[in-house]
């Protein structure tokens, strides 16, 4: 049987006419994520050829990204290849591509110097990092979309602490032992929680010339609270456990510079802050930034000259279909979804799940000569952030769990959702080995950037071991 897949074809002017007509209609999906695969795979069998496009090799899941960054999972825990994730779904076809424009007339997809023409096409192409109209920000203060972010960060606090134990005046050691994390949201509380045991619990025996306890760790969030879309008894619990590990939590802080030594923060009309608090007339002196504050989506509706709204999501119709283009669909962090209760759905994971598997049964039908649409309709499955190595919130309809209860459940579903039983079982004993040891496998410095060598922060005076306390357990860990 002959092989109808598409095939790529030259970006140089064809006849409309030029080549033969093929046989089954053509499913274009841009974006590998968490959406566009399930998309994929849900057409597994349906009589249409898929062709997956991303300009990774891999799927991410994000939802662990943050334990990249801190040293707890390396980059091949939560990233699998695309092609040996469809190898054996014989309709589908990957393409390692980054796509810079669509021909909506002429429905195709130009990637590289390479077109891709399309009957279906699906956007799912996610979001990446806003920093409000101060892109200039993002080399001091780098966002958690992708693994280069993660172990771009990774590489930057691991650097924090070795260039803290080779510096000789304290002011520049303790700004380095200062870590930021702008946006409270679920990314912003696991990525504090993070740092704090890390350097508390992690590192604590390994230096000699620094105490790692001594980190200060700064948790900044423009609006009134933290995990805005959490209940606010749910959030009140995570920030009492935040600030319980040692994390500095500001609300009601809106940051108005950036740069590698800190950040410059506005604080609300009768904001106050503790005694002690890291931000001094305005400014925390900072040696590690992370942003997790906001996001904006791919310009892809700026390819196909969608509405969107201010975060560039494309305004979809009910069925996920793009206004006058119901041979186009937007699914993910790139379209703006109201569900039928007249809420917003929310960007994460399920979501997007849901998405993909809604507008494969729709072109399923088509495929079947089936005309009818019918509007998406989202089931939330439940709100989770980990707080620590033994703390979480969990929302799960009327379920409410905290504390080492909730960090069980959000660890069992986290692992749940891992593609494929190895890397299920590679994670679960990963983290039980990490949780009894206190241990953590992945802290290699790697790559290079504008952080410059270690070396710079030295000074003149002779490196003698400082009288540094012994790391000690705290009670109960």
């Amino acid at each position: 049987m002959p092989d109808t897949r598409p095939e790529a074809v030259p970006t140089t002017p064809m006849p409309a006419d030029a080549g033969s007509v093929p046989s089954r209609p053509r499913v274009v999906i841009i974006g590998a994520g968490f959406g566009g695969l399930q998309a994929a795979q849900a057409l597994d069998g349906a009589p249409v050829d898929v062709t997956v496009i991303d300009r990774e090799n891999h799927h991410l899941f994000q939802p662990l990204l943050y334990q990249v960054a801190t040293a707890s999972l390396s980059p091949a825990d939560i990233a699998w290849p695309i092609r040996g994730i469809l190898r054996r779904q014989r309709n589908a076809t990957v393409l390692m591509a980054d796509v810079h424009a669509i021909d909506t007339r002429a429905r195709v997809v130009h990637a590289g110097d390479i077109a891709i023409p399309y009957d279906q096409l699906i956007l799912a192409t996610g979001a990446t990092h806003s920093y409000f109209g101060h892109d200039d920000w993002a080399d001091a203060a780098p966002g958690l979309k992708r693994i280069e972010d993660a172990t771009t960060i990774r590489r930057r606090l691991l650097l924090a602490f070795e260039r803290a134990e080779m510096a000789g005046d304290e002011a520049l050691r303790q700004r380095l032992l200062t870590f930021v994390v702008v946006g409270a949201g679920p990314t912003g509380v696991e990525m504090a929680g993070a740092i704090v045991e890390i350097a508390r619990k992690i590192l604590a025996p390994d230096f000699r010339r620094i105490d790692p306890r001594a980190a200060r760790v700064v948790l900044v969030e423009a609006g009134p609270g933290i995990l805005a879309s959490f209940p606010q008894d749910l959030a009140d619990y995570a920030r009492t456990s935040l600030t319980a590990m040692g994390v500095e939590v500001l609300t009601g802080a809106r940051v108005t510079a950036c740069d590698a030594d800190g950040v410059s923060v506005d604080l609300a009309e009768g904001q106050t802050t503790p005694p002690d608090s890291a931000l001094v007339d305005g400014r925390i002196e900072a040696g590690t930034v992370v942003w997790g504050a906001g996001v904006v989506a791919s310009p892809a509706a700026r390819w196909i000259g969608a509405p969107h709204d201010r975060a560039g999501r494309i305004q979809v119709s009910p069925d996920l279909s793009v206004p006058g283009h119901p041979e186009i669909f937007a699914i993910g962090d790139t379209a703006s979804v109201t569900s039928t209760d007249g809420k917003p759905v929310p960007g994460i994971a399920p979501a997007a799940k849901q998405m993909g598997a809604h507008v494969a049964a729709l072109i399923r039908d088509r495929a079947a000569g089936k005309t009818a649409s019918r509007p998406f309709t989202y089931h939330h499955e439940g709100d989770l952030a980990t707080i620590g190595r033994r703390s979480a919130v969990v929302k799960r309809g009327r379920m409410k769990l905290t504390g080492y209860i909730g960090w069980l459940f959000w660890g069992f579903a986290h692992v749940y959702f891992l593609i494929g039983l190895r890397y299920r079982i590679a994670v679960a004993f990963k983290w039980a080995w990490d949780y009894m040891t206190l241990q953590r496998g992945a802290r290699l410095i790697t790559g290079t950037d504008h952080d410059g060598p270690v070396g710079q922060t030295a000074t003149r005076e002779p490196l003698v071991p400082h009288a540094a306390p012994q790391p000690q357990r705290a009670e109960g860990s």
